[in-house]
């Protein structure tokens, strides 16, 4: 077993479930819905605001948004332990794919996708 925090989180998530007697509702699809549902969550609380308002929080809005967050985590890191998908190098992996698709020289200051990009 790993010891960095992510792993250690995983392992705190799964123990919590099991004491819990939850896990047997905790399938890959059920985790995947209350995972959307918490980042509709997060969401709500930057509606309606400005760019500028969103980046300057109040104390309390962002411990709320925090909350959310840390409910999406908790959901990702749920799904990836029961799928048994290892968050971080799929993440690097990620990342690796990304610096090919969006070259720095094609993408540099520019919002979009890579299909976006032209020559």
């Amino acid at each position: 077993m790993k010891n960095d925090s992510l792993d250690q989180l995983r392992q705190n998530l799964a123990n919590f479930a099991a004491d819990r007697d939850w896990d047997q509702f905790h399938s890959p699809k059920n985790l995947s819905m209350a995972l959307i549902a918490e980042c509709a969550e997060l969401i709500e609380h930057f509606q309606w605001l400005t760019e500028e308002q969103s980046s300057e929080l109040s104390v309390d809005k962002k411990q709320a948004v925090g909350l959310e967050m840390a409910d999406i985590l908790i959901y990702l890191v749920r799904i990836a332990d029961k799928l048994d998908i290892d968050l971080i190098t799929m993440a690097n992996e990620k990342i690796h794919l990304n610096e090919t698709r969006f070259p720095i020289d094609k993408v540099r200051g520019k919002a979009g996708r890579g299909v976006d990009f032209k020559s």
